[in-house]
C-alpha cells in the first residue's frame, strides 16, 4: 500500500524535465526492474543547488522518489545534498513498500551521480562522494 504522499508525487510529480546546460547530470538504472533515473542539477558559484529536475522511466514509486529527491535537494548546498539518503527520501514520502525500497536507492544514487558529474567538470572533490555505480541492484 502506498502512502498519500507517494500517490501525490506520482500523480503530480514535481520538477520533471531537463535543465539546459546543467552543472551536473547523473543517470542510474536497475536492470532487474527496468527503472532508469536521470537527475539534472543547476549549482551556483556558492555550491547551492538552484534547480533540480528529473526524467525517470519506471514504476510509480520510481517517479515519486525522483520527484521527492528533487524537492529535498533544491536550495541545499552540495554538501547538504550529500546527506539526502534513500532513507530520507522514504521518510519524506511516509514510507515505501519493501519491494519498492530500491527506488529510493536509485534516487540517492542519481543525486550522487549528478554531484559526481558536477565535481568532475569543475575539478572538485566533494567529501564523502564516491564514483557512482551505473546500475543499482535490489
Amino acid at each position: 500500500m502506498y502512502s498519500e504522499k507517494v500517490i501525490d508525487h506520482f500523480s503530480n510529480p514535481r520538477n520533471v524535465g531537463e535543465i539546459e546546460n546543467p552543472s551536473g547530470v547523473g543517470t542510474v538504472g536497475n536492470a532487474k526492474c527496468g527503472d532508469i533515473m536521470r537527475i539534472y542539477l543547476d549549482i551556483d558559484n556558492n555550491e547551492v543547488i538552484r534547480n533540480c529536475k528529473f526524467k525517470t522511466f519506471g514504476c510509480g514509486a520510481a517517479i515519486a522518489t525522483s520527484s521527492m529527491a528533487t524537492e529535498l535537494v533544491i536550495g541545499k548546498t552540495v554538501q547538504e545534498a550529500m546527506e539526502v539518503t534513500n532513507l530520507a527520501v522514504m521518510e519524506a514520502l511516509d514510507g515505501l513498500p519493501p519491494v519498492k525500497v530500491h527506488c529510493s536507492l536509485l534516487a540517492e544514487e542519481a543525486i550522487h551521480a549528478a554531484l559526481w558529474d558536477y565535481a568532475q567538470k569543475n575539478h572538485l572533490v566533494i567529501e564523502g562522494l564516491e564514483e557512482p555505480k551505473k546500475e543499482i541492484l535490489s
